[in-house]
């Protein structure tokens, strides 16, 4: 899955000489959270966010006075005085999972998508990972997920979707994730039904263990209950 497929294209951008008040009422009307920079050539020069502008405004702290001299200071600023320069940025043939890893990897939510000219063609934003994932997983449509215990070796998925092809159930997505035992990983298929007591008894006949999903936990074991001492 390539970013461009699902970047978004018509980014609204701003030039260095813009106010802060013109950029902030921007992203208000928009419902944005970050403005790319951009010179005369369609360059990126920076990108500014909406925590930019706010820690730009005077704090809640200060005197009425003071906040006064603040705001007649804060219309003098421009994006220029307070974007980020050294943009993290992207390429339209990086995938969605590149996108995914760098913002877990840099903390920021949307990256500008430059082209091999270094031209603006795009931003790719969490809002916009989301749509695609939740397309990819099929989740907007009503279904069931399971999370089942396989053995880490081949030919375990094609079993587990073999199963439950046979009930004639439809996939919106399966996906697999690594378990807290050695050798093992958990199967998450999301299924179009909510009618599942069949395929989990078939599968639980075929030697597999089936998790609560709600339970799973990527970093531990569910709890479980104390023993009561006798």
């Amino acid at each position: 899955m390539f970013i461009d497929k699902s970047m978004t294209r018509d980014v609204l951008t701003v030039d260095p000489g813009t106010s802060i008040a013109e950029a902030n009422e921007l992203m208000s009307r928009n419902r944005i959270r970050h403005l790319p920079v951009i010179d005369q050539d369609s360059r990126l020069v920076g990108i500014v966010t909406d925590r930019d502008i706010r820690s730009a405004m005077p704090s809640n702290l200060l005197s009425e006075e003071a906040v006064a001299r603040e705001i007649k200071q804060i219309a003098l600023l421009k994006v220029k005085d307070i974007m980020t320069r050294n943009v993290v940025t992207v390429s339209p043939m990086n995938t969605l999972e590149d996108a995914l890893l760098l913002m877990q990897r840099t903390k920021v939510g949307a990256f500008p998508v430059l082209d091999l000219q270094g031209k603006l063609i795009g931003i790719i934003s969490v809002r916009d990972l989301m749509r695609a994932f939740i397309n990819v997983l099929g989740i907007e449509e009503a279904g069931t997920l399971l999370c089942i215990l396989a053995e880490d070796k081949l030919g375990q998925m094609k079993r587990i979707v073999d199963a439950i092809t046979e009930e004639r159930i439809p996939f919106g997505s399966i996906l697999v994730a690594r378990y807290w035992e050695e050798g093992k990983r958990a199967v998450f298929p999301y299924l179009l039904t909510s009618n599942v007591a069949r395929v989990k008894a078939k599968l639980e006949g075929l030697g597999y263990t089936l998790l609560n999903p709600m339970q799973w936990s990527l970093d531990q074991l569910p709890k479980k209950a104390d023993k009561i001492s006798e």
